[in-house]
């Protein structure tokens, strides 16, 4: 690796009102490296980006770019100069085509006209590098999942014949092909000389693509240039919580699973999933374990009533639920902490206490008035039960990190006093004490006497937290066993053969 690096970041200060999200951060990346920023949500990885890629402008402190001194007065600035960032929130414009998001401010023209052929030839061969070349340019990008627009977002970053490219949280909504098909693209930029900033909270990711790590925490540089594969995890986990803390999944408290609260029987949805069926006592946790793309989601939101059933029925206690009706599914006791907890779970523009109160509004109403203090109280009791950081309810929600979010969102349902909790990726983008404190309060809700449903793309996590796990392949359950009789590998042998046992 050269001496000099690509980008130098020394002594970088934001400032917000109230709050110093970043208190003299260094960073150093070289040509042709994986550098793998960590930390804790909230410790400032998402601000040093965004100061990189001239979103945020820093109030202190000197970045270098390839020699020279910069500051970005715009993300079109950075781009220029070629900063190429993918955010875990994707900039992707929904209502036009995958074409004109990967090309977007890059168009190919000539004589002043858009070259529309050009920009799709261009689109479809990023696309095939990325391993998709199912993903047709023309198509409406507001019609892919997920984890088809995260794959758009890496081809424009790839268009941008970026010196570096930064990657926040690339493979969350990722299957394990997916995976290996990015860190095989990363291989290849890298080979040529180009550097990855590359941010994750999976430690065995950073372990296979990382070369060096840096580690954020309370808005400040802790460790710089560990080594990726060598340096101990438990090192690293102790350098971002300021604790010495065991990646474990908490013991089973509790008696044995009392009667069947949740049965679902033959369910389908055409397209998406056929004849489900399951059913969840009071205190078990199920999991579903499958691909993405596998109708896990689908099967958890038409439980739920988001999605209306085309085949079969969903009881709760022992009564019927009426087919996609969410007031249904509420009113009987269901919740559901969703996958994209910022657009479908969350008003993040509201603060806390009213996101807490959102599925319980009568309970606070009187003569047609909100009782907001009342609701405000209500919502401090649960939050200082799952000990949701900072502790002020009016703060929006939006000014939260990831793992605090998901706990309002849980919030949300302890204080409806649910009978089934449906969770979808419940640590998605969640640190890793976060994380051990979601897992925590799960066990917690279930020896409580809920009924738990827990969909994970993460294997460890399905068996770590599942007492019984299904496996879901290309909408069908596959297999279900008792958590106990399996291992990571039978799960994955199950979810990329999909043999019927």
């Amino acid at each position: 690796m050269p001496d000099t690096p690509l980008l130098s970041m020394r002594g970088i200060v934001k400032e917000f009102p109230g709050v110093r999200a970043l208190d003299g951060v260094d960073l150093d990346v070289v040509e042709g490296e994986v550098h793998c920023l960590l930390g804790q949500n909230g410790a400032g990885k998402s601000t040093l980006i965004k100061v990189l890629a001239g979103a945020h402008r820093p109030d202190a402190g000197e970045v270098t770019f390839a020699g020279e001194v910069v500051s970005f007065a715009s993300p079109q600035a950075a781009d220029a100069a070629g900063i190429a960032t993918i955010h875990q929130e994707l900039d992707l414009v929904p209502g036009i085509s995958v074409a004109d998001n990967v090309m977007l401010g890059h168009e190919p023209a000539r004589f002043g006209f858009t070259r529309d052929r050009a920009a799709e030839e261009t689109t479809a061969a990023l696309l095939r590098r990325l391993g998709h070349p199912e993903i047709r340019p023309r198509r409406e990008l507001g019609r892919l999942s997920a984890a088809g627009q995260q794959v758009v977002s890496m081809a424009r970053a790839l268009a941008r014949d970026a010196r570096l490219i930064v990657m926040d949280e690339p493979s969350a909504v990722l299957d394990p092909e997916e995976v290996r098909n990015l860190f095989r693209v990363i291989r290849e930029l890298t080979a040529d000389g180009v550097a990855v900033v590359y941010i994750s909270h999976r430690l065995e990711e950073i372990r296979e693509i990382g070369d060096r790590v840096t580690v954020l925490k309370d808005g400040r540089t802790v460790a710089r240039n560990l080594s990726a594969r060598d340096t101990p995890t438990a090192e690293v986990i102790t350098l971002m919580t300021g604790r010495s803390i065991e990646y474990v999944f908490p013991e089973r408290t509790g008696g044995p699973p009392g009667d069947v609260v949740l049965d679902v029987e033959g369910l389908g949805r055409p397209g998406e999933f056929t004849d489900v069926s399951f059913s969840v006592r009071e205190g078990e946790i199920v999991g579903l374990a499958g691909l993405v793309g596998s109708g896990r989601s689908e099967i958890l939101e038409t439980v739920y009533g988001a999605r209306k059933a085309a085949a079969g029925t969903v009881r709760v206690e022992g009564k019927a639920l009426r087919p996609g009706s969410v007031p249904a599914a509420v009113r009987a006791g269901l919740g559901l902490a969703p996958e994209e907890r910022k657009s479908q779970a969350l008003l993040l523009g509201e603060p806390v206490y009213r996101n807490v109160t959102l599925s319980a509004m009568s309970r606070f109403a009187r003569s047609g008035f909100v009782r907001e203090d009342a609701e405000r109280d209500a919502a401090r009791t649960e939050t200082a039960r799952l000990d949701v950081r900072p502790a002020d309810v009016r703060r929006p929600a939006r000014t939260l990190s990831g793992g605090n979010q998901q706990k309002v969102v849980l919030a949300r349902w302890l204080l409806q006093g649910c009978k089934v909790l449906l969770l979808d990726e419940p640590t998605r983008g969640v640190d890793v004490g976060a994380r051990s404190e979601i897992y925590a309060l799960i066990r917690e809700l279930a020896a409580s006497g809920v009924a738990v449903v827990v969909v994970s793309s993460e294997v460890p996590e399905v068996l770590g937290l599942a007492d019984r796990v299904l496996v879901v392949r290309e909408g069908r359950v596959v297999h279900s066993a008792p958590a106990d009789e399996l291992d990571e590998g039978r799960v994955l042998d199950l979810v990329m053969e999909g043999a019927h046992v």
